[in-house]
């Protein structure tokens, strides 16, 4: 069966794409899945031999693009595009209780992990835990419960694309406000795809 893009693009390297995350998906552990889409995201990013139609690589003013490339009928698992430009960057945000493979496709990208260390009610107290600055080829996961961080493009003039396998479709995230007494306020943000 032949692999159809969601956004109604075939893309060369879509076929071998697809068929290393299914491999990746049908591991017998998220962790398990996470180590062999990281080894594969590395792998195809430094072959080249996943080139991105030109049209889903454009920036959008004022924020990152999301753009979604696959959603597995069979798996349920979700591939998208995310296209950073010069500066842009997410709040600290959630993945839903999902699990998440991000693999950088061009460019640069600066990635920040958090700790939750303290809930009440809809306010957080969080610690930053690492950063990590990631080129070509660098590959990482985030598995619940530890998926809290923020991800930017540090660069002030050039692009940066990542790859993005998602458990599952995600419709809504968590994102977290920062309070003048080191606190954060939990929001809903709802999530969808530009075109």
């Amino acid at each position: 069966m032949q692999a159809q893009a969601s956004a109604g693009q075939s893309f060369d390297g879509l076929e071998e794409l697809v068929a290393r995350i299914d491999e990746a998906v049908r591991q017998p552990s998220v962790e398990r899945t996470a180590r062999h889409l990281e080894k594969h995201l590395h792998e195809l990013a430094e072959q080249g031999s996943v080139r991105l139609p030109p049209g889903l690589c454009v920036t959008c003013q004022g924020h990152y693009a999301r753009r979604l490339l696959y959603r597995s009928p069979e798996l349920g698992y979700v591939v998208v595009a995310m296209i950073w430009g010069p500066g842009q960057g997410t709040a600290l945000h959630d993945h839903a209780g999902s699990w998440c493979v991000e693999g950088v496709w061009s460019g640069d990208i600066e990635v920040t992990q958090y700790e939750l260390l303290e809930e009440d009610g809809g306010r957080c107290r969080f610690e930053a835990r690492s950063n990590v600055h990631a080129g070509l080829g660098s590959a990482g996961s985030l598995i619940p419960p530890f998926e809290y961080h923020t991800i930017r493009n540090p660069a002030e003039e050039t692009t940066a694309i990542t790859l993005h396998v998602y458990g599952h479709e995600m419709s809504q995230c968590s994102i977290f406000e920062p309070r003048s007494d080191g606190w954060y306020d939990r929001r809903t943000r709802d999530l969808s795809y530009d075109s």
